[in-house]
């Protein structure tokens, strides 16, 4: 499908031979996060404690990867002044350091050894519902502002 967009393409900052990274790093911790819901049901339906060390283990890697990630999306916002104008890319900004936010209470929940039921499992959701969120407005970026793809003329 082809990009819907008037503008030229707007060039990543943090690239690797002209490939933006925030796209690219991104897979990992939104897996891992949505993985984290299942594994909390898993741990609902069950008790056995394998689930609740799996959500442990989900949750602190996946808010990791997620902070890391946000690293190149924050170059990209604050050093492209066209990205810097756009409300999507403030929008996607802030959604995605809530759902971090979120993700990290998550894990330190956990670590601290309180109870997974209910409160990890409500902010496992809250946190894949602001995901979903995120990716459509990330998606607005790239297919309808052409942020870091090449767009043929």
């Amino acid at each position: 499908m082809p990009i819907v967009t008037q503008q030229r393409s707007i060039r990543s900052r943090a690239a690797i031979a002209g490939h933006p990274l925030h796209p690219v790093m991104i897979h990992f911790p939104v897996a891992l996060l949505l993985a984290l819901v299942a594994s909390d049901l898993g741990y609902l339906y069950t008790q056995d404690p394998f689930w609740a060390r799996v959500s442990l283990w989900l949750a602190g890697v996946g808010a990791l990867g997620g902070w890391t990630a946000s690293v190149a999306g924050v170059i990209d916002l604050v050093s492209v002044g066209r990205i810097r104008r756009m409300v999507t890319a403030w929008s996607h900004a802030l959604v995605a350091v809530l759902l971090l936010s979120l993700a990290s209470l998550n894990w330190l929940w956990r670590l601290n050894g309180e109870a997974l039921l209910p409160w990890g499992l409500v902010l496992s959701l809250i946190t894949a519902v602001l995901i979903a969120l995120a990716g459509f407005l990330g998606g607005q970026l790239v297919y309808d502002h052409a942020v870091g793809v090449e767009v043929e003329e």
